[in-house]
């Protein structure tokens, strides 16, 4: 049997073959069996040398043509097994059946705590700074009085980067920065942040979230310290918050208080249900919320203000808010991003 006898017989054998190919798999095989590189038709033309010279050309042209016309009938079978399985598809879908929703996603609680802080504040005029997260000593140290011998400059309390920097333990250097810019009062600023500390449990966790303010102004007074927070803490809680300020001591506030207001879960009452004591406030009516007081004037030197100025500044950690505002008794669920516990923040 000639060459061109074969091809033919390839050619005729293939075409029926894939007549009565009932699937995709079996076209495909049928493709690797006669056109893949070793196939059939590979196979033909490597006895293309077989030939007497005046005959190749010939061969050669129609071997070509063969393989054209089989790779063809070969994408059109495989095109109508797509339209029957497309068709098939079809059939089976009833346009009256409902959607499926896609879920809702939402904020962070942490992020919409923080806002809702910024929101506030910069409705009685505060304006939002930003600043670097990796710090100089000068900015989150120095400038904000700490001494040499201070145990928040220990390497067992901050994260420590070499070089001179470190991750900011507070965003209080965001408030030298903008005494710094402005050189001169007045300055009202609130500075919301990540910050780092080396520590974690329930109640720790060695990033997060606090919201700073500063005010220095002509005759600012712990009165006006006051008036600030009633209302930040009353807008974030409710109109019946009370506050009590206690002494207390920071490197950058002289005087300095730490701030408490009534207990959310028992209403100040100390007793949660009948005549248990709260667990939240321990039985005292009181959970103590932030820190704050009148800027040292050490600070005023440090960044060039005159010591005879006066300003207030407080901070607040704003994963504690958020936990007494939603009831969240462990801090860890704030960063194991379970979408159980995200889902209740869905609007």
């Amino acid at each position: 049997m000639t060459l061109i006898a074969e091809l033919e017989r390839t050619a005729a054998g293939f075409t029926a073959a894939l007549a009565d190919a009932a699937s995709v798999a079996e076209a495909e095989s049928l493709r690797n069996a006669v056109l893949g590189r070793k196939g059939e038709l590979a196979v033909l033309m490597s006895r293309l040398p077989e030939l007497p010279a005046d005959e190749r050309p010939a061969f050669g042209k129609a071997a070509n043509a063969a393989k054209e016309r089989l790779n063809r009938l070969l994408e059109e079978r495989l095109a109508s097994f797509k339209a029957e399985a497309d068709g098939a598809s079809l059939s089976r879908f009833d346009p009256s059946m409902p959607g499926r929703m896609p879920e809702r996603g939402s904020l962070h609680p942490v992020t919409l705590v923080m806002e809702e802080i910024c929101r506030i504040l910069n409705n009685l005029g505060f304006e939002t700074v930003d600043g670097p997260e990796a710090e100089t000593d000068f900015h989150n140290f120095e400038a904000l009085n700490f001494p040499k011998d201070h145990p928040a400059r220990d390497m067992q309390d901050t994260l420590f980067l070499g070089d001179g920097l470190l991750m900011r333990t507070h965003t209080s250097p965001m408030q030298v920065r903008a005494m710094l810019e402005r050189k001169k009062p007045p300055v009202a600023v609130i500075a919301p942040g990540k910050v780092y500390r080396r520590d974690y449990d329930v109640t720790h966790s060695p990033m997060f979230h606090q919201v700073e303010g500063l005010l220095v102004d002509d005759a600012v007074s712990l009165a006006h310290l006051r008036g600030v927070l009633t209302h930040l803490l009353c807008e974030l809680f409710g109109p019946d918050v009370a506050l009590r300020f206690r002494p207390s001591f920071f490197p950058f506030t002289e005087p300095s208080v730490e701030v408490d207001m009534s207990c959310v879960i028992c209403r100040g009452s100390g007793r949660k249900s009948g005549e248990d004591a709260c667990r939240v406030c321990k039985g005292t009516g009181w959970l103590e919320i932030l820190g704050a007081g009148m800027v040292d004037p050490a600070v005023f030197a440090a960044v060039g203000f005159d010591p005879s100025c006066t300003g207030f500044a407080f901070g607040l950690g704003v994963e504690r808010v958020a936990m007494l505002k939603y009831g969240i008794d462990d801090l860890r669920l704030f960063f194991e991003n379970d979408l159980r516990f995200l889902g209740r923040f869905v609007k």
